[in-house]
């Protein structure tokens, strides 16, 4: 496939739902968009059936996908002979784009590294408050309305800690970079992580046995695999010293929901949870009443104001695909194993 630029501008369609197009571009980034290609077709288009958007695929050569896309599998594919790319508006393309888009050539692109800005800093938040017995503390106060006691906390204060962090993804990346800040030891367990990847990154890389061993808080940035699902079981926790924090914004399934339950509820362990299996949590749970534990409604990525960075990542990978046929956050076909 020839990836030149070409001399006018190419046809562009937008497809996503209706919603997901009104949060994630601004009026700004739609008028950059517009300078670099011609949109064309339902403005989004949300029904691939229909004979506009149809029309509309027969021209494209560069498709935005968002939130709420509709399935792109090889029927689609060939309703859209010309299309070179598809520059997603958010992290995964697992749920919508089908494997025969790489094996046709198509170049692929998420903003997933820009997603991870938000996931990261509310990762950075909770290991903070974590340590800080946040939680316990608010809890105190809300049942004595008296003055702090520290009887009874586990260790309190993020000074002189050790943070495992799970998954050297671009969260995990981000993560890292964040709590660098801290006075803290790193440890990293990725497989995919290289020795010279975690010198330069200022980590120590260990196996998973050793990070839930040594760590004070485990924090999860792996992807959500057949191999990693409850890659943290009963085993791994019970490794982990009493009074350590399990932070989770990354996919409730890499933890075995039962086995922490049981840990939460014996007071042994603290969890800042933004994700959960099953999502929600069932009613009856007893970890919505917990003093020792957070749960959040998957709110870690980007939301309000933080989606337009999105739309924004989105627009700068078209106007340098069409400029120089470059896609600085382009997702290859061997990734898809390892990555969310």
């Amino acid at each position: 496939m020839d990836h030149t630029a070409p001399s006018s501008r190419p046809s562009a369609v937008i497809v996503m739902a209706e919603q997901s197009f009104r949060e994630v571009f601004s009026e700004t980034a739609l008028a950059r968009l517009s300078a670099v290609v011609e949109l064309v077709g339902p403005l989004p288009i949300t029904d691939l059936d229909s004979p506009a958007s149809r029309d509309a695929l027969r021209a494209a050569r560069v498709m935005l996908t968002g939130w709420g896309a509709p399935r792109i599998d090889a029927a689609v594919l060939d309703a859209a002979p010309r299309l070179e790319t598809v520059v997603h508006t958010a992290g995964t393309v697992k749920t919508f784009l089908d494997a025969e888009a790489f094996r046709r050539g198509i170049r692929v692109s998420t903003a997933a590294a820009a997603n991870a800005t938000p996931v990261a800093e509310f990762t950075l938040a909770a290991i903070v408050f974590g340590l800080k017995r946040a939680s316990r503390f608010a809890h105190q106060l809300r049942t004595t309305r008296r003055h702090r006691s520290v009887d009874g906390m586990p260790q309190v204060g993020a000074n002189g800690v050790t943070i495992g962090i799970l998954g050297a993804s671009r969260v995990g990346r981000e993560v890292i970079r964040l709590v660098s800040r801290l006075d803290a030891r790193i440890l990293v367990c990725d497989p995919y992580l290289s020795a010279a990847d975690a010198a330069r990154l200022g980590v120590e890389a260990v196996p998973l046995d050793e990070l839930c061993r040594r760590s004070d808080v485990l924090t999860l940035h792996a992807p959500s695999t057949p191999d990693t699902r409850h890659i943290i079981g009963a085993a791994e926790l019970a490794l982990l010293h009493d009074g350590a924090v399990v932070v989770n914004t990354a996919r409730g399934a890499l933890i075995d929901t039962e086995a922490l339950t049981a840990e939460l509820v014996r007071g042994r362990l603290d969890a800042y949870l933004d994700v959960t299996d099953p999502e929600p949590l069932p009613g009856g749970s007893p970890l919505y009443a917990l003093p020792n534990v957070v749960l959040t409604p998957h709110i870690a990525g980007a939301l309000g104001n933080e989606i337009h960075r999105l739309g924004d990542s989105a627009v700068r990978e078209v106007e340098q695909y069409v400029g120089r046929g470059i896609l600085a956050h382009e997702l290859r076909a061997d990734e898809l194993a390892y990555t969310a």
